[in-house]
């Protein structure tokens, strides 16, 4: 009885981690590397008649070469807006537009640039470290909360507890190995 509980916790803890890896990943794909992509203005929040409304949602931001981005708007009002709302954010980019759309011109990376930027998904990376840290924490309350109320042994709950552990290993390996990926990317010329 006690190991379908375990192992419900486990695969729970473990679906979770790999969200937060997943999550990590997709803000990696968010810091530039000198290559003109979509997915650099994913972060961006636009404040749009008071709500702040992701930029995907108020223009379509397209690749057009490789090292310009043009953001399409929706609504030919919103231009200032989003183009403030590119000059505020941490991309470093400078937009122009010409009224219908704005164009993101793409600068070589600078080595000052480069370090500054992997220092960033350094962040990134810690923040999705810590969020899988967090949820070893929570399972291991968990795990302690059946032990103290009777529902699992205590040999069960060490055995748990160290499962636990691999799997946090495991997710915190696989975010280690992004960024390692990452940061390598950032700094090829």
């Amino acid at each position: 009885m006690s190991d379908g509980i375990l192992k419900d916790f486990l695969e729970e803890a473990g679906a979770r981690m790999q969200k937060s890896v997943e999550s990590t990943r997709a803000e990696f794909s968010t810091v530039r590397t000198g290559r003109a992509s979509p997915h650099l203005l994913d972060r961006i929040e636009v404040d749009y008649y008071g709500t702040s409304t992701p930029l995907r949602q108020l223009a379509q931001v397209s690749a057009s070469e490789a090292r310009l981005l043009t953001i399409t708007p929706y609504d030919k009002n919103s231009i200032k807006q989003i183009e403030k709302s590119i000059l505020e954010s941490d991309v470093g980019l400078t937009p122009s537009n010409d009224g219908q759309l704005i164009r993101l011109q793409i600068p070589d990376l600078t080595e000052e640039r480069r370090r500054e930027l992997v220092k960033v998904v350094h962040g990134i990376a810690e923040q999705g470290r810590v969020g899988v840290r967090n949820i070893r924490r929570d399972v291991m309350h968990d795990l302690r909360e059946l032990k103290s109320e009777g529902e699992v042994g205590s040999d069960d709950e060490h055995r748990a507890e160290s499962e636990l552990q691999k799997l946090t290993d495991t997710h915190v390996g696989e975010i280690d190995a992004a960024l390692a990926g990452k940061e390598e990317e950032i700094l090829e010329v």
